[in-house]
Parts: structure tokens; C-alpha cells; sequence
């Protein structure tokens, strides 16, 4: 009998790979053999693998570095592994010359760092590494011919990293999309790795898109600033929501076009008119716990033309109930109806909750234990120097489960940006910078 050409073997055995559960089961047999590893680290087989088994949530990067999913965590093993290997305070990347780098996205194994720099929002040093292959590019900076003619200062200036197609057959290259807030337009300046220019792609007005900001230029809030930061990548479109504006702003980084989806119609009239959903208790809210600056509706996932949203009700106040109010909306959906009631999902007790992002097809939360609180008049306790234990949630849209990913301490009034990071065991990784 003749023996099989090389390349029929290995297509067989991609097929055989392609059909492993997990990629932990992946992960140990690409050190089974040298062509085992070989084919399994190809990048048109890792294509093909991700298509059929989605990446593992394997932590979250912050200005504090890389918090990986601690057991039970499925995951745990993973991002143990990831942490050990990948270097997340960005050493290998040429400091700026003012102050430090910060992380500002992460997708795709990669983090884009933004300088941590004081002073007025301008447009920073960029730079777009891989922690684990520590390799790195330095990105130019944003030609002053495309912002020169604008005479006002942006209020607020959003680095992201766009996702990649799975079109996309050339994954080693990136973009990178810069939302810059003015008081009367919207710019998305984008740096493609494969030309190694900037370009404006899109810069709507706000009346264009039936958007009107709540503040004038001499009142940049906090309010306003939060909801353009607090985005959710969707299947190449990225949408953000803020209680202070009645639609959704989406941007399709495809085509690179914005557009609104109208966000209080049919059932989100009754959802704004339930206990602590109001305007304003929403905005005291935020100043008034732990973590909870981001407490906002979030977009999660599109399924046959329909877009999905994550609601967060609860009361703050001692043994108060938290429930995620599903709710969807056709693309095309012109009815005054709008907005339906899918399902409303009870979170477990004894926990303070906050919305944190959603990404991959899961919600995120993050969670004060109800006892940490607990704070009598007049404590000498500094609320702004406390460390605060904070657990952090997944919820798994398809099954509504809650699992959690782990836990740190962090600040009363911190601020909260964290990025999730999603990946493969690190020993399938190839460098991709």
C-alpha cells in the first residue's frame, strides 16, 4: 500500500485538530510531536480552530497590570500560563518621553498603550504591542494637517484597536481608530499598519446624527466623558450608551460609518420608569459607589438582525435585589414599539453590582460584597485611601450563567478601565507585531 503524500496527512490531521474540544486539549497536543506543533501553531489553522471554538476569557489588563481568571475558573490554568509568560508591564516597549504607558484596549493578543501623560486631552503616544512575544510598534503621531484645522481642543480622545474580519487573511496587520469628541463633530482619525499612515475615515456632525451634547464647552463633565469611553465591540461595530443621551452611537468599523439606534422606545420606556433608573439617580449613583462610574446599559451581541441589551436594576441600598433586564431591538426597526422584553435575569445576593463591558458574547460585572458598605457617619475611615475587595463576573449571554473570573482590591474613587483579554494557551501564539 502507498504511503500518503505529506501534505494528505497533515490536511487529515488538521481535520482531526480542528475537532478537539478544548484548547487546552489543543495546547497539549501541539507538544505531542515537532509536526504536531507545527501545524497546530499555522496561523490558517488557528483561523479555522477560532471559528469553531471561541477564545477563552482568560483575565483583564488595567493600569496595574494583568489580572488573570483565578480558580475555579475554567480558565485558571490558562491565565496562570499567560501571566508566567507575557510581560504586562510593557518593559520591552520604549518608554515615551513623558510619564508612562497605559493600556487603552486590548484584542486579538495585542494592547494598544496610550502615555499617561497630565494636562488638556491631546492626542497622545501610541503604541500597539504583544505581550506574550514581547514585540512592539511605535505608532507616528497623528499629522497635524488633519488636526490642525479644527481651532477647538477635543473634550475627550478614544484610542481603540479594531477588530479583525475573519475575512481578514492577512491577521499579522491593524488598525487603530482614534474617536476624538469635539463640541460640534464627531472625528475618527484611523493608522493602518499596512500603509503606515493616519487618515480621517468618518467626521459626522452631531446634528447629523440627531445628537445633541448635554454640556456646553466650558462644562466638560464627567457625565459626558464617561458614556463616548464606555464602548462594546460587537462584531466590528462598536456601540456606546450613557444615560445623559436618548440613542445608541454605533460605529461600523467595516465601513467605517456612524449611525444612532434609537434607545427609548417600546419596553425601555417602562424599564426608565422603574425604581433607581431615572436620570439622576443613575448619575448619583455613580458618585456614590465603589467602581460604579460605568454603571450603564450594555450591547452584547447581534443574532439573526437583532441587537441585544444588558440593563442592570437594582437597589443600592443595604440586602438590595440586582437584576439584568434582556432586551432586543431589529436592526431595522422603525416600529414606536422598539424594544422588547426578552427574559430578566436575578443576580446572586449579598453583592453590590456594576456594569463593566461586554465583549465575545459575554456581560461583565463587577461586585462589592454588601459588608465593605457598610460606613457610619462620621467614620474616620478615608474612603479615597481604602482598598476595596472587588469580585469580578462573566455572564455567559447564551446560558445566562454567572462565573467568576477573580478578584483584586482596588480604590474608592478609582476610576474604572479594564480590558478583557480573550486568547489561546500561550504555547499556540506566534508573534504578531
Amino acid at each position: 500500500m502507498a504511503t500518503p503524500a505529506p501534505h494528505l496527512v497533515d490536511e487529515i490531521l488538521e481535520e482531526i485538530f480542528l475537532r478537539l474540544p478544548t484548547p487546552a486539549a489543543l495546547a497539549r497536543a501541539s507538544t505531542a510531536s515537532p509536526r504536531f506543533g507545527r501545524i497546530i501553531t499555522e496561523r490558517s489553522f488557528l483561523r479555522r480552530f477560532r471559528k469553531r471554538h471561541p477564545p477563552p476569557l482568560l483575565g483583564f489588563a488595567d493600569g496595574k497590570g494583568f489580572h488573570p481568571a483565578q480558580a475555579p475558573h475554567p480558565s485558571s490554568a490558562l491565565a496562570s500560563a499567560l501571566a508566567a509568560a507575557a510581560d504586562f508591564t510593557y518593559s520591552f516597549v520604549p518608554k515615551p518621553s513623558k510619564g508612562g504607558w497605559m493600556p487603552s484596549d486590548v484584542r486579538d493578543g495585542r494592547v494598544l498603550l496610550e502615555e499617561d501623560s497630565p494636562g488638556w486631552k491631546k492626542f497622545s503616544n501610541l503604541a500597539v504591542c504583544d505581550p506574550l512575544s514581547r514585540r512592539h510598534r511605535l505608532l507616528p503621531p497623528v499629522p497635524e494637517e488633519l488636526t490642525g484645522a479644527r481651532k477647538e481642543h477635543p473634550c475627550e480622545i478614544i484610542p481603540i484597536l479594531a477588530p479583525i474580519g475573519e475575512e481578514d487573511e492577512d491577521q499579522t496587520s491593524f488598525k487603530v481608530i482614534c474617536m476624538a469628541n469635539y463640541e460640534t463633530e464627531l472625528v475618527a482619525f484611523v493608522f493602518s499598519s499596512l500603509t503606515e499612515q493616519w487618515c480621517i475615515a468618518a467626521s459626522p456632525s452631531w446634528s447629523s446624527l440627531g445628537m445633541v451634547r448635554p454640556l456646553g464647552p466650558r462644562m466638560l463633565s464627567f457625565y459626558v466623558c464617561r458614556g463616548f469611553s464606555s464602548l462594546d465591540n460587537v462584531r466590528g461595530c462598536f456601540y456606546w450608551a450613557s444615560p445623559w443621551m436618548d440613542k445608541l452611537l454605533l460605529l461600523n468599523t467595516k465601513r467605517m460609518e456612524f449611525s444612532i439606534v434609537n434607545n427609548r422606545t417600546g419596553y425601555h420606556l417602562h424599564l426608565r420608569s422603574l425604581p433607581c433608573q431615572a436620570d439622576e439617580v443613575l448619575a448619583r449613583n455613580d458618585m456614590a459607589w465603589p467602581g460604579q462610574a460605568r454603571s450603564l446599559p450594555r450591547i452584547i451581541v447581534g443574532k439573526e438582525g437583532a441587537i441585544e441589551m444588558f440593563s442592570l436594576v437594582g437597589d443600592h441600598s443595604p440586602h438590595g435585589s440586582f437584576n439584568l433586564y434582556h432586551t432586543t431591538q431589529q436592526n431595522d426597526c422603525e416600529s414606536s414599539k422598539g424594544w422588547q422584553l426578552e427574559n430578566i435575569i436575578p443576580l446572586p445576593s449579598q453583592y453590590d453590582y456594576f456594569t463593566l463591558g461586554a465583549a465575545e458574547g459575554f456581560l461583565f460585572l463587577g461586585a462589592t460584597t454588601e459588608d465593605q458598605l457598610y460606613i457610619e457617619d462620621h467614620s474616620p475611615v478615608w474612603l479615597s485611601k481604602t482598598d476595596w475587595d472587588v469580585d469580578y463576573f462573566s455572564l455567559d449571554v447564551k446560558t445566562s450563567e454567572l462565573a467568576k473570573v477573580c478578584r483584586r482590591k482596588r480604590q474608592f474613587f478609582h476610576s474604572e478601565h479594564v480590558y478583557w483579554y480573550f486568547g489561546f494557551p500561550p504555547s499556540l501564539s506566534k508573534p504578531s507585531i
